[in-house]
């Protein structure tokens, strides 16, 4: 086990009893011995590494990547002794201050995001079959968070709810053009088409949604008013009347909003209006 990583756990883990094993066998303990034991494995260096910069998320990526085994305890045993831990103050402010740097950093290099990484980034997740999605999306396929008016509202009403919230900020008006950068199943698209008769184009990097999407809009008879590329909105040069982008901007990177913003001007009209909806934290 790296020094950083054990310097890290020792002060994190107060209270529980942790075995750790590292990639090239040795074993540390950490806690006040206090509880059930647990004990995990971290086989790989990278993993290692991710860990010490930033536990809370690389422990569980770790464990689904196969890169982390839990040998005693459990996923429960784990999760304890993180609970049990929260807000313990174990890490003094220097050494925080520098863990966090060290870890924004590496989110950065992480988040380096040209367009041949984007596209592999995209098809690992979304190029899964639709089938797969349907299985726990609306019926129109919304991959990011549904807009709950009334706190009995069904999926497919909460989603329907977004979709015109989203339509009444853009102020449509018929004839006007919209690009959709990040189009997915192509829903929100067909939508704003169908309700607002504009012309819609939508751009995604994942070929099943392009052509779930595409499918969609003959089946519809909007392929006249819809047209989905399968394209990096950094290659488009047309100027749109609005620009809609919903759950993308989350896969754009620090390292990248620049060049996202400076894009999505060029690609809007000097009276336009552009909405766009992701989630994130401050000062990350």
């Amino acid at each position: 086990m790296n020094i950083l990583l054990k310097r890290v756990l020792d002060r994190l883990v107060r209270t529980g009893n942790l075995k750790v094993t590292g990639p090239k066998g040795s074993a540390v303990v950490f806690g006040d011995g206090s509880g059930e034991p647990v004990h995990m494995h971290i086989k790989t260096a990278h993993a290692e590494r991710a860990i010490t910069f930033d536990p809370m998320l690389a422990v569980p990526e770790a464990y689904m990547d196969g890169e982390l085994d839990i040998l005693e305890g459990g996923v429960l045993g784990v999760m304890r002794i993180a609970f049990q831990n929260m807000g313990s103050g174990g890490i003094d402010a220097t050494w925080s201050k520098a863990i966090e740097g060290l870890r924004h950093a590496f989110r950065r290099l992480q988040q380096i995001n040209t367009a041949s990484r984007s596209r592999r980034n995209v098809q690992r997740h979304y190029d899964l079959s639709g089938d797969l999605y349907r299985l726990f999306l609306d019926e129109d396929m919304q991959y990011s968070c549904a807009y709950f008016e009334q706190p009995d509202m069904t999926l497919d009403e909460a989603q329907a709810a977004k979709k015109r919230h989203i339509a009444a900020k853009l102020r449509l008006k018929a004839g006007q053009t919209v690009l959709d950068i990040g189009s997915g199943w192509g829903g929100l698209g067909l939508y704003l088409a169908k309700a607002f008769d504009v012309d819609v184009q939508g751009v995604t990097l994942s070929t099943e949604q392009h052509g779930v999407a595409t499918d969609r809009a003959h089946a519809q008879g909007l392929e006249s008013r819809v047209h989905f590329e399968l394209k990096d909105y950094r290659e488009l040069n047309e100027r749109f009347d609005r620009i809609v982008s919903v759950g993308m901007f989350e896969h754009v990177g620090v390292n990248h909003y620049r060049t996202f913003f400076d894009k999505s001007a060029t690609l809007l009209k000097p009276d336009g209006v552009m909405l766009l909806h992701t989630i994130g934290r401050s000062g990350v």
